[in-house]
């Protein structure tokens, strides 16, 4: 747990205030959810609030949007127009003050796919203090560090008025400027001006930036957002019945990634170059490019029993290899060097096995059997450096983990490392023009289960039931456990 805090994993600690659900966006797929706001909505005075992972980097993104497009309010991050991944924070002018944006980007950089991050924005233009008419927060602290800063006049009236559209996760009705990631625990409040601590606080042991229960008013046309019914994924449970719209959302999209429970998914910040990417999620793993190329999820272990499961689809251009093992964090070759893959250094920590036209290899022989669709199991015992692999519910090789019966031994797959190796991460190396359908690791899977299970403490939804004394990678279990 200490590496993970020094990692600045915001919010992904144990908490008194725990979030169960979060959502999926991928703009890909067009994914948002919206409404059109009620006559009488306050656009002078209102607090947006909401906890946000991001899984795609280098693309404008927008966590929240009101209005019309060209004079919007909203909370974004901006790669096209300022410096990569910038906070974007817009208040646009709407009746009364058409024509007027106030627009801001802070050089602070929103880059680590590994983190939840919190975003208070709360804005009362009738204040006679400049600087109290808006105010931004990130974490915790306030934002003061801007590329440009333009803050509204006094009595602007924004562009959060009735007929336009609110949406979380982009614009609407264009779909545009779209999110990738998770968003949890959305607050919008209608006239009501708060500050960041009605939201979340610091950790007394930690330090770190946590969320706490909103217990304060919502206005008329307020709303909050939390994703726990995933029959009714936009339902407002403020008590107002402001319900969103889904686009493309389904019931799949539900999350149990959150901000007090964060799981690992696969990182892109951690891959070989700019050719292989995530989507859904953190999920996918897709190689656009020509070469092989390699990258390692957001969390490793030292220590403990973990299980993971992968499915590897028939999409198009699957017709060539992925490999899906583990890799060490200090390992020389993969996920650092292009045209590397797992296990292709013997010796120099990473091991894996790779589909070739939907049939499973590795170094002694093919795996007859697992194919296009087929669930994929990962069982790593750090506690005696041992590795398992299974299809479909049942264990290659006739081994148990549980028994630690015929695991893979993964010491002599590590044994060239100078200084040996403390972090061991899952890990995938993709060839060009393929990708990994899904990669789940218990907080999100591409892929519907047809008998949901998690692990022994409720974390993780799988396909097939974690062995006994093997825990989903999140940080609930890692404190535990890691």
């Amino acid at each position: 747990m200490e590496t993970l805090q020094r990692t600045a994993n915001r919010g992904s600690i144990s908490t008194g205030y725990d979030i169960d659900n979060s959502l999926k966006f991928e703009a890909d797929n067009t994914e948002i959810i919206y409404r059109t706001n009620d006559s009488g909505t306050n656009r002078k005075t209102f607090t947006v609030s909401a906890w946000f992972k991001r899984t795609e980097l280098g693309v404008d993104q927008q966590v929240w949007h009101g209005g019309t497009y060209g004079e919007a309010t909203r909370i974004g991050i901006s790669s096209y127009q300022v410096a990569d991944d910038s906070l974007w924070i817009d208040v646009g002018g709407g009746t009364g003050n058409a024509g007027t944006l106030y627009r801001s980007f802070s050089t602070l950089k929103i880059r680590d796919t590994s983190a939840w991050y919190h975003v208070c924005v709360a804005v009362d233009t009738t204040q006679a203090t400049e600087a109290n008419r808006m105010k931004v927060w990130l974490n915790g602290e306030e934002v003061t560090d801007w590329a440009q800063h333009q803050i509204p006049a006094q009595d602007f009236q924004c562009a959060l008025e009735s007929v336009t559209a609110m949406a979380w996760g982009g614009y609407r009705p264009s779909n545009l400027v779209l999110f990738s990631g998770y968003l949890a625990e959305c607050h919008y409040l209608d006239g009501v001006a708060k500050v960041q601590t009605d939201f979340g606080e610091y950790d007394e042991d930690s330090g770190i930036w946590k969320p706490k229960a909103y217990a304060g008013s919502y206005g008329g046309n307020g709303c909050y957002l939390n994703f726990d019914d995933s029959a009714s994924l936009g339902a407002d449970s403020s008590g107002n019945s402001n319900n969103f719209t889904l686009n493309n959302i389904t019931s799949a999209d539900q999350a149990t990634d959150t901000p007090t429970n964060n799981f690992a998914v696969m990182n892109v910040l951690n891959g070989t170059n700019s050719d292989i990417t995530t989507s859904q999620g953190g999920t996918k793993v897709s190689n656009s490019g020509s070469s092989i190329c390699s990258m390692n999820a957001t969390m490793g272990v030292s220590n403990g029993k973990w299980y993971w499961e992968c499915r590897f689809a028939n999409d198009p251009g699957n017709t060539n290899t992925v490999f899906v093992g583990i890799a060490a964090a200090n390992d020389p070759y993969v996920p650092h060097n292009s045209n590397n893959y797992l296990g292709q250094q013997s010796g120099y920590g990473s091991i894996g096995w790779y589909f070739v036209n939907g049939a499973v290899y590795n170094g002694t022989g093919t795996w007859t059997g697992p194919g296009y669709g087929n669930i994929i199991m990962f069982a790593l015992d750090i506690n005696n450096l041992k590795l398992y692999f299974g299809k479909e519910g049942t264990w290659q090789n006739s081994s148990n983990p549980v028994t630690n019966t015929n695991g893979i031994d993964i010491a002599t797959s590590f044994a060239s490392l100078s200084g040996g190796t403390d972090i061991i991460l899952p890990a995938i190396s993709v060839a060009g023009g393929d990708n990994m359908d899904s990669m789940n690791f218990g907080g999100f899977a591409n892929y519907t289960q047809s008998s949901p299970a998690s692990d022994e403490n409720g974390y993780g939804t799988f396909e097939y039931a974690p062995p006994s004394g093997y825990y989903a990678l999140c940080t609930k279990n890692l404190a535990e456990y890691g």
